[in-house]
Formats: structure tokens, sequence, C-alpha cells
């Protein structure tokens, strides 16, 4: 069994890191790359950056960051947002990321996956899914910094990024994005049980206990996360300890 991951994720919006509730009410946190160089040193295993006005404002992402990112960091980071393009791939690999998130450009031009797999190797490509329960209570897939709803199933949109060649995936879940009461379980262990590709877990640690619950329950690969190890109310190094006090096979 491969050791499971906890990455920091940092959402950028005109250069620095913001955090807020279902992708509203943002408020500022930090330099991003003085707080990705915290954590390089205290513990996390990979960063996960996300441009999160990129897509909707239809710019490109800050590549200044990425290349600050590089230089600054020993563990592998991963950039999304504003990816709309293999060209856009290329320059942000070649600035130094380790991997590419794409979403919003996935779910307009699926080939998109397939093209930057073939190009960059799927370890390169990952899909992050803005999952969202809509009345009818089905999960469905979110773009534009969970702005827009697509008829289209999460499930089947994880299935189907994989069989293009996405190499992980990143399941966000808008309805609890920073509220801090658990992850999504249900959806979670579904996803992760259907592909045999990572699933990285997002949205809504609030607690040590929550972690534990996705990793186990929700059989994600990785646990990410932001406004717990933002405001240091979670120290990455003592929840890694907790985690494998309680028989979690984690990286120290």
């Amino acid at each position: 069994m491969l050791a499971k991951r906890i990455i920091p994720c940092l959402d950028v919006n005109k250069g620095r890191v913001v955090k807020g509730q279902k992708f509203k009410n943002l408020v500022d946190v930090d330099d991003p790359v003085k707080l990705a160089e915290f954590y390089s040193k205290n513990g996390a295993d990979e960063l996960v950056f996300y441009d999160i006005t990129a897509s909707n404002e239809e710019r490109s992402i800050f590549l200044d960051m990425v290349e600050k990112t590089a230089e600054a960091v020993n563990i592998p980071f991963t950039i999304g947002g504003g990816i709309r393009t293999i060209n856009d791939f290329n320059l942000v690999l070649r600035a130094g990321a380790d991997k590419v998130s794409v979403n919003s450009a996935a779910v307009n031009n699926p080939e998109i996956i397939k093209e930057a797999a073939l190009k960059f190797g799927r370890q390169c490509v990952v899909l992050s899914i803005d999952a969202g329960k809509n009345e009818k209570g089905e999960w469905k897939v979110y773009i534009n910094g969970g702005r827009k709803e697509c008829p289209i199933d999460a499930v089947e949109w994880a299935l189907q990024g994989e069989n293009l060649g996405a190499g992980e995936i990143v399941l966000n879940c808008i309805n609890t994005d920073g509220v801090k009461d658990g992850y999504e379980i249900e959806l979670t262990r579904e996803i992760s049980e259907r592909v045999k590709i990572p699933v990285i877990a997002s949205g809504g640690a609030g607690k040590m206990e929550d972690f534990l619950h996705v990793l186990r329950e929700g059989k994600a690969d990785a646990a990410l996360a932001a406004s717990v190890f933002h405001y240091g109310e979670i120290n990455i190094m003592d929840l890694k300890k907790y985690l494998s006090e309680n028989k979690i096979i984690i990286r120290r």
C-alpha cells in the first residue's frame, strides 16, 4: 500500500494566498512563496496552488510565482487555474511545476487531458473536479471556480478523466469547502473505489479526525486542506503522528 499524503492547498488571487467558504468571502492569508517554503520545511508531502480567478477572468497564470516557488521548495507541487491549452501546460512545467491541474478547460475540451498525457506523461496531468450536490441530490461538476454547474455526473467524469489519461484526481466538494465540518466521505469513497488512479480529497477539513476518516473510510490516497494549516489550527507533523498512531501508513 502506498503511503498516504498530506497536501496543503494555496488558493491564489492577485498574487496572494486567500481563503473563503464555498469559494466566497475571500480573506487574505499570506505571500504564496513564503507560505510554500514554510510548508516544504514543515512536513508537507506536496503542495497545490490554484489561481482561483484566472479561468473566470480568462487570463494566464502567474508564471513568476511558479518560478519562485520552484526555487524555494524541495517537494512536488501542482499548479492549476487558467490552464486552457497544451502550451499552458508547457509553460507551467518549464517554470518548475511538477504537475498541472485542469478543471474548466478539461470540461470544455476533454481531449486536452489526452493530449497533455501523451506529451508530458500522465503523471503530470491532474484532473481537478469541483463537485456540488444540486437540489435533486445529484453530484454535478462545476467550473469557473465553482460558479457554473454543468450537466455532468461527478463520478462519470472521474472515470472519463482516468480513461483519457489523467494520472490523479483532486476531488473538491463545494458543499463542504471551507466549512470545516469534515470531508464528503461517500462521494470520495465511490470515486476512489471506481478509479485506479490516486484520489486526493479536498474540502471540509476542520480537525485531525476528518483526515483520518477520509483516508480510511473515504479511501482517499491523499488529503488536501487549506484553512486549518494556514491559521495554525493543525500542525502537519502532529497530524502525521496522529494518523500513524491510528494505523494510517503515512510519509514521515
